[in-house]
């Protein structure tokens, strides 16, 4: 056939690789939640439901040795995701900008919103309740698209406009960051806990 496929967007997902480092960041995260005030309070006024450290605490990595262990094993999988993207990094390496931790309670989300001032952003997730929901990424082209048909509802995930991604516990999500993503509501009892983090 005639067509070629140009211009992918890279999606990676794939197991951490230490599922016990995954229920000390569980524990890590839920002590977090309970300390931070400052983090809370950003929640509160900003209509996060949970909590989150992204605007309180810049420093887990050395706050905390599993937050220090999680940055050795997501800078491997960053490594493979800028190989895979054909990254020219002139042999230097991406570097760790940011990382949070978010807690949603039941019925909380996070609205579409990309990564600026970074190169690769993503998630790990660490508990995942059923009905915690997924992650919903957006055609970049979307603004573009003007007065473009719909797509057909089996058209795949290729030509999709919206892929809902449901991760398992330990994955690691990546994309490069000006991708707009968000967070379907959390439907489930139980709270949904993740790390995010930023490479630039």
């Amino acid at each position: 056939m005639p067509v070629s496929e140009l211009f992918p967007t890279l999606l990676y997902r794939e197991p951490l690789g230490d599922a016990a480092l995954v229920v000390d960041l569980d524990r890590s995260v839920r002590a977090l939640a309970d300390d931070d005030a400052a983090g809370r309070r950003w929640a509160k006024a900003h209509g996060y439901r949970g909590y989150t450290s992204y605007a309180s605490l810049d420093d887990l990595p050395v706050r905390d040795p599993a937050f220090a262990d999680l940055k050795r094993l997501l800078d491997r999988h960053v490594a493979r995701f800028a190989a895979a993207a054909a990254f020219d990094l002139g042999g230097r390496r991406l570097k760790l900008d940011s990382l949070w931790v978010n807690l949603l309670r039941p019925g909380g989300h996070h609205s579409a919103h990309l990564h600026p001032h970074s190169a690769v952003s993503g998630t790990l997730y660490v508990a995942l309740p059923p009905g915690a929901g997924g992650l919903k990424l957006e055609d970049p082209r979307l603004p573009m698209m003007m007065a473009a048909p719909t797509r057909h509802p089996d058209a795949g995930e290729s030509r999709a406009t919206f892929v809902t991604v449901e991760p398992a516990v330990g994955d690691v999500l990546l994309w490069e960051s000006w991708l707009r993503h968000e967070v379907v509501p959390n439907a489930a009892k139980g709270d949904r806990i993740s790390v995010s983090f930023n490479y630039r």
